[in-house]
C-alpha cells in the first residue's frame, strides 16, 4: 500500500489546512471574552444560527463517522444510515421541546438543570459523573482511534504515536480558546468536511458505475478469505434495505425506532456536548435555525460516508471485506478491516494533493469532534463536580482546573482504546450505539419526564434512575465477560446478552420511566420554584432574577464585585483581599503576561465586573424566549418540510429495495 500513502504534495496541503485552523483559532481567541466562566464556556451566547448549526453538525460528525459510518456501511449495507436521519428528526426535537427550557431557566449545563428542577446534589453529581464516563467510553477514546487509524493506513505510523500527534492539535484549539473557538474551528471544519466528502463521494460514484452499479457490484463483493457454507464474509441479503427485520437482523425496526430514538434523544437533546452549542445562540430563534440547519445537513452523511464505504467494499474486497486471520495481515485485527473501508477509499481513488485535503479533512473532523469534547467535560467537571467540592472557586482556578481535567480524560481514552477495537465484532459506528444503549436510556428517562411532567419529584427521578443504572450496566458487563464470538463460531452466549441492544434500551427506558413514576408518588409534589420555568408547560411563567441567573455566575459576580449577601461585615475584607490579588498580580513581566494571556486572564479587575454584569443581562433577555411572529412562522414552515423529508427518507429506503 505504500504507493497509495501521502506524498510531499499531500504534507504541503496538510499544513497549509491547519495554519488557518490555528489562525482562525487565534483570531477567535482574540475576539472571545475568555476570561469569564460564560464567556468561556458559552461563547458570551452571541452567536448567529450559521456558526451554531455548523458546530452542531461537526461536534457530531468526528473521525470516528468517517471511520465507523463507512465502515459499517462496507460491512451491513445502509441500514447505519437510519441513524442520521433520526437525528435529522431528534435535532428539531432539541430545537421546539427543549432549548426553549433550557433558556428559560438560564442553565449552563445540564446537571445543574436537574438540580434546579428537583433540588439536592445528588443527582446533579451522579449525571455528571456518568456524562463523562459516557464521553471516555463512546467520544473521546473512539475518536483518537478512529483518526489514528487513518493515520497509519496514510502514513505507516503507529497508532499510539498518532494519537499523541492528535491531541497536541487539538489542544491548541480547546484548551485556550474556549467555546468562542471551538465554535468558530468547528463552522471551518463542518465547511471542509462536507466539500472534502462531497469530493470523495462523486468519484467514487463515478468509479462504482453510479448507484445501480453499486447495487450490483456490492453484493458481489466477496472477499477470498469468505469461510464455506457459512455467512462469513458475504454481503447482507437486506444490505439495501434502511429498518429491517424486526426478529432476526442487525437493524430490527421495532428496536430502532423505539429503542435507538430513546437513546439518541439523551444526545441530541440532554447531552452537554450538543446543548451547550445550541445554549450559544444569541436567541431561541437563532438556536431554532441552527438546529434546522443542522438537520439539513444530517441528510448527506448517508450519501457522502455509509455509501462510499459501500462501495470501498466493492473497489477493494480482500481488504475491505477480509475474514478471520486475513484481516491481521491487512489490518492488524483478528476480528475485521471494516473500520479501515474510508481511509482505503480516499488513498485508493484520490490523486496527490487531494489526498492530503482529505487527511485534513479527517484530522478536521477528529478536532471539531474533540474540541467540542474537551470543552463540554471540562465544563461539567469544573461547574458540577469541582464547584461542589471546593465553595469558594475563583474564575482562575476553575480556568486551570477545567484545563487540567482534559489531560486527565485523554489518559483513560487511551487506555480504553483496545476495548474498542474488538467490541460489536470491530464495528466501531455499532460500538458507539451499543454502549450509549446500556447506560443513556435512563438519562433520557428523566430529562423527558422532568420537562414533560410537574409531578416528577427527586425521590422518584433518583431511585428510578439507579434502577436504570444497574440494569445497563449490568448488560454492559456480561458484553465484556461473553465477547461476541468470531464469524463461524457457535453463539453460546446467554439471551440477555444476544438480546439486540436496540430492543434492550426500548426495555431500560420504559422500565426506568415506571420506576420514576411509580416511586415520585411517594415523595411530595414539587414546589413551585422546582417547575417554574423548569418545564415545557411552566416556560413563560414570570421571570425571577434568582432562578435565570445560574448559580455559579452569581458566585463569580460576587467574587468579582468583592459583595457577600450574607455577612455585610465581612465585605470590607473581602474587598481588602481582592486589591491585594489585584496589586500581586500588577507585576509586568512578559511570563506572568502570557500566561495570563493564555488562560484568557488578561482583562482587569473592572473589565471583569462589566463583562459579568453584561453576561447577566444578556441572560435574563434570552430567557424571556422573546421571538419575532414573521420568524417563527418561517421556522415552523421548515420544521414541517423537515419531518417531511425525514419521512420520506425512511420510507424510500426502507421498502423500496425490501
Amino acid at each position: 500500500m505504500a504507493e497509495t500513502r501521502i506524498n510531499a504534495v499531500d504534507v504541503v496541503v496538510i499544513v497549509v489546512y491547519f495554519l488557518v485552523v490555528i489562525a482562525v483559532g487565534l483570531w477567535a481567541m482574540y475576539k472571545s471574552n475568555r476570561g469569564t466562566v460564560t464567556g468561556y464556556f458559552l461563547a458570551g451566547r452571541f452567536m448567529t444560527f450559521i456558526p451554531v448549526g455548523a458546530s452542531l453538525f461537526a461536534s457530531n460528525i468526528g473521525s470516528e463517522h468517517f471511520i465507523g459510518l463507512a465502515g459499517s456501511g462496507a460491512a451491513g449495507g445502509i441500514g447505519v444510515g437510519a441513524f442520521e436521519f433520526n437525528a435529522l428528526i431528534l435535532l428539531q426535537v432539541l430545537g421546539w421541546i427543549f432549548l426553549p427550557v433550557y433558556m428559560a431557566s438560564g442553565i449552563s449545563t445540564m446537571p445543574e438543570y436537574i438540580q434546579r428542577r428537583f433540588g439536592g446534589q445528588r443527582l446533579r453529581v451522579y449525571l455528571a459523573c456518568l456524562s463523562l464516563l459516557l464521553y471516555i467510553f463512546t467520544k473521546i477514546s473512539v475518536n483518537m482511534f478512529s483518526a489514528s487509524l487513518f493515520i497509519n493506513q496514510a502514513l505507516g505510523w503507529n497508532i499510539y504515536f498518532g494519537i499523541l500527534l492528535q491531541l497536541a492539535l487539538t489542544s491548541l484549539c480547546t484548551a485556550l480558546g474556549g467555546l468562542t473557538a471551538v465554535i468558530y474551528t468547528d463552522t471551518l471544519s463542518a465547511f471542509v468536511m462536507v466539500l472534502g466528502a462531497m469530493v470523495v463521494a462523486i468519484k467514487a460514484f463515478i468509479e462504482v458505475g453510479g448507484y445501480s452499479g453499486l447495487q450490483d457490484k456490492y453484493m458481489n463483493a466477496i472477499p477470498n478469505s469468505s469461510i464455506p457454507n457459512t455467512t462469513c464474509g458475504l454481503p447482507r441479503e437486506d444490505s439495501f434495505v434502511l429498518l429491517r427485520n424486526a426478529v432476526d437482523s442487525d437493524m430490527p425496526w421495532p428496536g430502532f425506532v423505539l429503542g435507538v430514538t430513546a437513546n439518541s434523544i439523551w444526545y441530541w437533546c440532554a447531552d452537554q456536548v450538543i446543548v451547550q452549542r445550541a445554549l450559544a445562540a444569541k436567541n431561541l430563534s437563532h438556536g431554532k435555525a441552527a438546529c434546522l440547519m443542522a438537520g439539513y445537513i444530517k441528510i448527506l452523511p448517508m450519501f457522502l460516508l455509509v455509501m462510499p464505504g459501500m462501495i470501498s467494499r466493492v473497489l477493494y474486497t480482500d481488504e475491505v471485506a477480509c475474514v478471520g486471520a486475513a484481516c491481521e495481515e491487512v489490518c492488524g485485527s483478528t476480528v475485521a478491516c471494516s473500520n479501515i473501508a474510508y481511509p482505503r477509499l480516499v488513498l485508493g481513488i484520490m490523486p496527490a494533493g487531494l489526498r492530503g485535503a482529505m487527511f485534513a479533512v479527517m484530522m478536521a473532523a477528529l478536532m471539531s469532534d474533540l474540541t467540542s469534547i474537551f470543552n463540554s467535560s471540562s465544563t461539567i467537571f469544573t461547574i458540577d463536580i469541582y464547584s461542589r467540592m471546593r465553595k469558594k472557586p475563583s474564575t482562575r482556578e476553575l480556568m486551570i482546573v477545567g484545563r487540567i481535567w482534559v489531560v486527565v480524560m485523554c489518559g483513560v481514552s487511551i487506555l480504553w482504546i483496545p476495548v474498542v477495537e474488538r467490541f460489536q465484532g470491530g464495528q466501531m459506528f455499532l460500538y458507539i450505539q451499543a454502549i450509549s444503549s446500556y447506560l443513556a436510556p435512563p438519562i433520557c428517562a428523566l430529562y423527558l419526564l422532568a420537562i414533560l411532567w410537574k409531578r416528577i419529584n427527586e425521590f422518584g427521578a433518583f431511585y428510578g434512575m439507579m434502577i436504570g443504572f444497574v440494569l445497563g450496566i449490568s448488560r454492559m458487563i456480561c458484553d465484556f465477560a461473553y465477547p461476541q464470538p468470531d464469524c463461524g463460531e457457535t453463539d453460546t452466549r446467554p439471551g440477555f446478552v444476544t438480546l439486540n441492544f436496540m430492543y434492550f434500551a426500548l426495555i431500560v427506558f420504559v422500565v426506568t420511566t415506571v420506576c420514576i413514576i411509580v416511586l415520585s408518588f411517594f415523595g411530595e409534589e414539587p414546589e413551585l420554584e422546582k417547575v417554574s420555568r423548569l418545564t415545557f408547560w411552566t416556560r413563560f411563567d414570570p421571570q425571577d432574577e434568582s432562578s435565570v441567573l445560574p448559580n455559579l455566575q452569581k458566585a463569580e459576580s460576587l467574587e468579582l464585585s468583592g459583595k457577600d449577601e450574607q455577612k455585610p461585615e465581612e465585605n470590607e475584607k473581602d474587598k481588602i483581599k481582592i486589591e491585594e490579588v489585584d496589586i500581586v498580580e500588577d507585576d509586568d513581566s512578559m511570563c506572568r503576561k502570557t500566561y495570563k494571556w493564555l488562560c484568557g486572564l488578561e482583562a482587569g479587575h473592572e473589565d471583569a465586573v462589566k463583562a459579568e454584569r453584561q453576561q447577566e443581562e444578556r441572560i435574563k433577555k434570552l430567557s424571556s424566549l422573546k421571538q419575532d411572529p414573521r420568524t417563527s412562522l418561517i421556522l415552523n414552515i421548515n420544521l414541517g418540510i423537515i419531518f417531511s423529508v425525514g419521512l420520506f427518507l425512511y420510507l424510500y429506503f426502507t421498502f423500496h429495495h425490501a
